[in-house]
């Protein structure tokens, strides 16, 4: 019978390699905490309109890479595609809008877009993301840059370079929009199809375009930071005063513009060059409408999110420490079947205690219970026969040292000797 393979572009994470997406995500979780951020989890499947309205029906997510189906009554749903809309709705649904200010979450979620495979990007992948609401001022993007920048830190990745831009508001973008559009309409001839498509619903996105010859032309394009209204200059400045402060370095990139239409005024990326084509480890920016789009109060926003398959490629690229997964602190190798039930009995207490134990359930023999001990990496042994449960006493090996220590066959006691040696 033909094996049935996990569908294209998914990734199966199995033990120990899941000890380094443990280790991500409770750094992500311990540093979101610190900056007073709370979690929150979003379905998998939200309905179609939310993504149509909040990321964009001109984006190329919601064209080409959304993954959508019906259910038995006929409702069109979609696996997310992204984790911003989600955590905007759950906030309006659930009448979190009233609360004190400013709102901070951040959630690991799993997301879903058709693309073509390739190193760094999967069609199912993982996120850290975290979204603030309520705070309009520069002191919020600073806050998010921030967070990002400590979280990467703390992983050990280093060579990291923070990339900054401001796309406009409302109020300055129609002049921008107006002058790209020209230089673009004058270089058409030389945009691929996609782009000639983007030229007339989303000509921002053609600044984003990874074709040579759009590139070359994005190159010398209008600039959003020239086309600015003092406001958006003003809060620009104030971000940079604050990253300045803190030294936390930067450069104004003005062919940043992210792939979603909800971006407003500031938008950022950690790039980390080297670990491929897909080299933004992450991105985010200032979303100031998107709440009053998807019908609720009008409220400023901002967030990021961090792919983990790319964090782990940087973390390798770097050499950063990624911690050894806990093994087995202790190995209780029974003789003969009365040993084994006693065994259980020891390994259970262990366990309630804390300690990570096991015992042979397999029926080996003694020798092939030490050579499997050892390649668990079980730390210690204890071997039980009839004459240790007789005088309730027994060795503990330490496979290190192969130092040799009695001990009574109690839980309390085990635990206590593991723990002062």
């Amino acid at each position: 019978m033909e094996k049935i393979k996990k569908p294209r572009g998914t990734m199966d994470i199995i033990a120990p390699d899941t000890a380094v997406w443990q280790y991500i995500e409770k750094t992500a979780a311990d540093v979101a905490h610190r900056f007073g951020f709370g979690e929150i989890r979003t379905p998998t499947f939200e309905e179609l309109g939310l993504f149509h309205r909040g990321v964009g029906e001109t984006t190329d997510v919601v064209q080409k890479e959304m993954y959508t189906f019906e259910d038995k009554e006929g409702r069109v749903f979609a696996l997310r595609p992204e984790g911003t809309a989600s955590v905007v709705r759950a906030v309006i649904e659930n009448g979190k809008q009233s609360d004190p200010l400013p709102l901070r979450y951040f959630y690991n979620i799993n997301c879903f877009r058709y693309e073509k495979p390739q190193a760094g990007r999967s069609r199912e992948f993982y996120q850290f993301g975290a979204e603030m609401f309520g705070a309009a001022g520069a002191g919020a993007d600073y806050s998010m840059i921030s967070l990002a920048d400590t979280f990467i830190k703390e992983l050990g990745i280093t060579g990291v370079e923070l990339h900054i831009n401001s796309i406009g508001c409302p109020n300055c973008r129609p002049a921008y929009r107006e002058a790209l559009v020209k230089y673009l309409r004058e270089n058409e001839a030389e945009l691929c199809d996609t782009c000639k498509a983007r030229l007339e619903q989303n000509p921002l996105r053609v600044l984003d375009c990874k074709n040579h010859s759009c590139s070359e032309i994005a190159a010398k394009a209008p600039r959003t930071v020239d086309h600015l209204c003092d406001e958006c200059k003003d809060h620009l400045d104030a971000l940079k005063g604050y990253l300045d402060g803190s030294g936390i370095g930067y450069e104004i990139d003005p062919h940043i513009v992210r792939g979603l239409d909800y971006y407003t005024r500031t938008v950022f990326e950690f790039i980390v060059p080297g670990i491929g084509a897909q080299s933004t480890v992450c991105g985010g920016g200032r979303y100031d409408g998107l709440m009053e789009q998807l019908g609720g109060s009008p409220m400023p926003g901002i967030g990021f999110a961090m792919g983990i398959t790319r964090l782990i490629l940087a973390m390798e690229q770097c050499g950063a420490k990624i911690p050894e997964p806990a093994g087995v602190e202790l190995y209780v190798a029974p003789m003969g079947a009365p040993a084994a039930k006693f065994a259980s009995k020891i390994v259970s207490e262990l366990r309630r205690l804390g300690v990570c134990a096991d015992f042979d359930i397999m029926g080996r023999s003694l020798k092939a219970q030490m050579k499997y001990a050892d390649k668990l990496g079980a730390k210690r042994v204890l071997i039980i026969g009839d004459s240790e449960i007789e005088s309730g006493m027994a060795m503990l090996k330490n496979m290190q040292t192969s130092e040799q220590t009695e001990v009574a066959l109690d839980g309390a006691a085990i635990v206590s000797l593991i723990t002062n040696n």
